[in-house]
Formats: C-alpha cells, structure tokens, sequence
C-alpha cells in the first residue's frame, strides 16, 4: 500500500489550500482514511477522518466549519479542503489508511496501518 500526499504550500492567514492523498496498492473498502497534523516540536494530532465506504466524516474541534475531508473512490484519492487557515494550523500533514477501524478510535494514530509521506503546510499571519 502507498499514500502520497500533496497540496501543501505557504498560505496567508484566512487563505484555503487542498490536500490530497492519493492511495494505491490495494482496495479500500473497508478502510478508514484519515489526516492527522504534527507542528514542530509538538505529537502529532487528529483533524479529520472518512470512511471509504460510506463518506462518514469526523473532525477535530479545533477544525470543524473550516476543514472537509472527502473521497473520490475513482480516483482513489481523499481530499483535504482547509478554509479559514490560521497560522496555528501550520504544520506536517500526514494521511492515513487504517481497516476496519472503529468509530472511537479513529482519531488514534495507532488505528491507522498505513501512512503516507507528509506535506508542509505553513500559514502566515
């Protein structure tokens, strides 16, 4: 399995970006695909989750109304739409493939089997 991210770039504060993470290497249908965040100096964190199947979306607080994640299953590709930047969401973005991942532990990294390579994003103010 691969997941190759991309989209990330310099940004002014309240500018929008879009990831995307294309995901090859086997079927997903049972999977859950995520994107999670880590800041220099900091863990890395949750911010959004979909399941392939059925579009069911989660996000963090600190991103719900300016984030959406989605899925294009033919293209195999999730997508990250950012709104609203602010410079606290600079960051490595990273995503995520983790099967038959339940509902509360999708906001864990551990849930997650697969990992793409990462893409920067930085928001100025």
């Amino acid at each position: 399995v691969q997941l190759q991210a991309s989209g990330g770039g310099l940004v002014q504060a309240g500018g929008s970006l879009r990831l995307s993470c294309a995901a090859s290497g086997r079927t997903f249908s049972n999977y859950a695909m995520g994107w999670f965040r880590q800041a220099v100096g900091k863990e890395r964190v949750f911010v959004a989750a979909i399941r392939w199947n059925t579009g069911n979306t989660r996000y963090a607080d600190s991103v719900k109304g300016r984030f959406t994640i989605s899925r294009d299953k033919s293209k195999n590709t999730v997508y990250l739409q950012m709104n609203s930047l602010r410079p606290d969401d600079s960051a490595v973005y990273y995503c995520a493939a983790g099967a038959n991942a339940i509902w509360s532990a999708l906001v864990d990294d551990n849930t997650y089997d697969y990992w793409g390579q990462g893409t920067q994003v930085t928001v100025s103010s």
